[in-house]
């Protein structure tokens, strides 16, 4: 299978990074209003461990040029104790999930290290299984994947899923299963 790596990630993080320097005062406040309005809505919730911030942006930034609405929590929720687990980040990131289409858990070296990942990944698939998927980001595009068994249960995201079965599945609230390997 051929997935995303790194590199690419970290690219897509740099052109954002890099766009926000080239956008007019108006844009930027157009964005943070689309932001409000998309608040209470996301099409995919991505579960990733912070050490990842990078990675994360970068895979934030390739979904929302497919015209995705992601969920980050340091992204919309700046103000979520993220280093601690706690009931007060648990109702918040319950409520982001419910409001969430799909989940994707992002899977690096650094997710078995996450207290969150595992806790979103079962509460995600408590209620809307059919729409868990896993994307690994590896170092090299043929990479074999090895994550922890229970991710196993999931279907992986391969760049050729990323784009075109995906956005179908979501759109057509299809079953990701049917679409990712």
């Amino acid at each position: 299978m051929i997935f995303f790596t790194q590199s690419e990630a970290r690219s897509a993080a740099n052109r954002a990074i890099t766009s926000k320097f080239n956008i007019s005062m108006e844009s930027v406040l157009n964005e943070s209003v689309d932001r409000q309005k998309q608040q209470d809505h996301f099409d995919i919730f991505l579960s990733h461990s912070i050490k990842d911030a990078e990675l994360i942006l970068g895979v934030k930034t390739l979904l929302e040029e497919s015209d995705f609405t992601v969920y980050v929590d340091w992204v919309t929720d700046p103000f979520l104790e993220r280093d601690k687990v706690n009931a007060d980040t648990a109702d918040v990131l319950r409520k982001r999930m419910r409001q969430c289409q799909s989940l994707i858990y992002i899977y690096t070296s650094n997710s078995k290290e996450s207290k969150w990942m595992p806790w979103e990944l079962g509460y995600f698939d408590g209620f809307r299984p059919e729409k868990v998927s896993v994307l690994p980001l590896a170092f090299k595009e043929n990479e074999e994947f090895q994550g922890q068994e229970y991710l196993e249960l999931y279907p992986k995201i391969t760049k050729n899923d990323y784009f075109n079965k995906l956005k179908y599945a979501w759109v057509k609230g299809k079953r990701l299963s049917d679409f990712v390997n």
